[in-house]
């Protein structure tokens, strides 16, 4: 199973954009030798660091989302710190919060559906069921208009 990351790293401000490039393009090349796919590519361009980071008070900061597995970003983990060109970087994985939210709908909607059996209701909500303005969907998750 394809896994979603962010990469962000921060290159040296002394890179030019030709360096910034070719490290780009050395992660992309690991990224397909190892099966994995960049989605999306976003140069923050060059930016004041939070703090000092050894000499440096700024870098450019590029950012990576990739699908791939754990083995391709180890991989891209490693080049990254024996590059002298990068300054920082941080691989986050990103598909989590979808399967916790998702995880949490599928709770909430199965605990609804055996109260409304406990009572001898119908498992799920029939239509003119419930207060007058009230939303039909009660799905905390998803934000809609409310029509009245």
């Amino acid at each position: 199973m394809a896994r979603k990351y962010e990469l962000v790293y921060v290159v040296s401000p002394d890179a030019t954009d030709a360096q910034v490039a070719e490290l780009h393009t050395q992660v992309e090349q690991i990224t397909q030798r190892l099966g994995g796919k960049i989605d999306k590519t976003d140069n923050w361009g060059r930016r004041k660091l939070a703090y000092e980071i050894g000499p440096h008070k700024e870098g450019t900061y590029v950012l990576e989302t990739i699908d791939g597995g754990g083995e391709l970003m180890k991989e891209i983990d490693r080049r990254l710190k024996v590059s002298d060109l990068v300054i920082r970087h941080l691989v986050v994985r990103i598909d989590e919060e979808q399967s916790v939210v998702d995880r949490t709908r599928t709770k909430r909607t199965e605990a609804n559906r055996r109260r409304r059996v406990a009572r001898g209701l119908p498992p799920d909500r029939q239509p003119g069921e419930g207060q007058r303005g009230e939303m039909e969907d009660d799905d905390r998750f998803d934000v809609g208009e409310v029509e009245r």
